[in-house]
């Protein structure tokens, strides 16, 4: 699998997410710094990666949509190409409108960094078939704004088309219906709240997230 790693101003994952696909693929991933407008050849997966992109200003994501580097981003999605966005990275992906909804303020408007459980609600996409039989999991998460919010219809939707990915156990933000993570209607890009690639090694003490990035590595 040929990946790359987004890296905007106040990423602060984008070497985790590097390091996990390494780890997982035995393939270096390339960084693209987000004013680059053009992708590498070949690839197979995107990752918008966790942090803090332009510190947040004006509200999460908002800006890095911007970057040069998200159109090339949005025709690598459009031509089908594999995009994971993880925490910060889903918030960009909703300001693109790659994917519905919003982040907004977690509910209580503290910062909530656990590790959480987590149902696997459709275990038959190109982010989640590595985990087979597995139905729960744990992996962390480190946000201030992660409550996930959409109209009633915009639910619906996602709930009756299978694009619900993963759902809180315990909800920890308000998240609208436990949501923590979604697919589009193609199937080719998801948005998850928590970090697999903090749980992706077993030096790490937990190994939670490993089967995403093994589900995209069968997937492409």
């Amino acid at each position: 699998m040929k990946s790359a790693v987004i890296v905007f101003p106040g990423s602060n994952c984008d070497r985790d997410a590097a390091r996990a696909l390494e780890r997982i693929t035995g393939k270096p991933a390339s960084m693209v710094w987000h004013k680059d407008t053009t992708l590498p050849d070949g690839l197979d997966l995107v990752v918008l990666p966790g942090g803090f992109s332009y510190g947040d200003y004006l509200r999460s994501g908002a800006m890095a949509a911007k970057s040069p580097v998200m159109r090339a981003v949005i025709d690598h999605a459009e031509r089908g190409g594999l995009v994971l966005g993880i925490c910060n990275g889903f918030q960009v992906l909703t300001e693109t409108r790659l994917l519905p909804g919003a982040l907004a303020r977690n509910a209580g408007l503290k910062f909530a960094c656990k590790e959480v459980a987590l149902a696997i609600d459709n275990g038959n996409t190109a982010f989640t078939r590595a985990y087979r039989e597995t139905r729960e999991t744990e992996i962390p998460i480190a946000h201030g704004d992660g409550r996930f919010v959409a109209d009633d219809a915009t639910l619906d939707r996602l709930e009756g088309e299978g694009r619900v990915v993963f759902r809180y156990l315990d909800n920890p933000n308000g998240s609208a219906r436990d949501i923590a993570g979604i697919i589009n209607d193609r199937g080719n890009v998801m948005g998850m709240m928590p970090h697999p690639e903090r749980a992706s090694d077993p030096v790490l003490g937990r190994i939670g997230g490993r089967a995403v990035f093994e589900s995209l590595m069968e997937a492409a």
